[in-house]
């Protein structure tokens, strides 16, 4: 296997929790500006995968490799570095901070990286209005509706610039007008911006958006070829 053709992959991935064994040898490709939908049953071990792929959890064994960087033996340090400035994270309730602003939580991880104020705050504005939602700038979380929340969760996730766009569930929480218009939004993203997009879903009409589909079942990966067209 050449590791160079993907951005990440996952060899043999075993992680277990208790009693449970999550992943089971778990093996996944994913190329580079790829849009891949990670999919599979409540407990199936997908979101584990994710995490695994992140650096957010640690397998017991197997191997994780990032743009050609075995990433399951970096030092916390190092990974946490990674993934404030190689990775964006999008989850189902958003994880935003609800004492802030649209505008300040945005900026947060530009803040956290140590990029000077006045350029994190025009950066942060700057991908609130590519998602049209400026006008919402200065507002504290919890007045916002779940669309425009989502929205700022996704303006959060590309400020950094990341390589690889993790979504667990992110229209999870949403109606079916406003998951499609996110994952639209997503998708026409990771075009644009040359952005691996990786989605972790039930929903078989979010799946859809994207290239190609694995189904998670039992800790293993069933890998299908690309879908026609895409």
């Amino acid at each position: 296997m050449n590791k160079t053709d993907n951005i990440l992959t996952g060899q043999q991935i075993v992680k277990t929790f208790g009693q449970t064994k999550a992943l089971d040898g778990a093996d996944i490709e994913i190329g580079r500006g790829e849009r891949l939908a990670i999919m599979g049953a409540s407990g199936s071990g997908k979101s584990t995968l994710l995490h695994c792929l992140a650096g957010i959890t640690m397998p017991d064994s197997g191997e994780v490799w990032f743009d050609g960087r075995r990433l399951d033996t970096l030092d916390d340090n190092t990974k946490t570095k990674l993934r404030r400035t190689a990775f964006g994270f999008i989850f189902q309730f958003g994880q935003l901070v609800p004492e802030l602003t649209a505008v300040d939580n945005v900026a947060l991880p530009l803040l956290l990286n140590n990029v000077p104020r006045g350029e994190a705050y025009k950066r942060a504005v700057e991908w609130l209005q590519h998602l049209g939602i400026d006008k919402v700038a200065g507002q504290q979380i919890g007045t916002l509706s779940g669309g425009q929340s989502q929205r700022v969760a996704i303006a959060r996730a590309l400020v950094v610039n990341p390589k690889v766009l993790f979504a667990d569930e992110p229209t999870g929480s949403l109606d079916s007008l406003n998951s499609e218009k996110v994952m639209e939004l997503l998708v026409d993203i990771a075009r644009h911006q040359a952005v691996t997009l990786v989605v972790i879903t039930h929903d078989s009409r979010v799946a859809a958006y994207c290239e190609r589909e694995v189904i998670v079942r039992d800790g293993k990966v069933n890998q299908y070829a690309q879908k026609a067209g895409a």
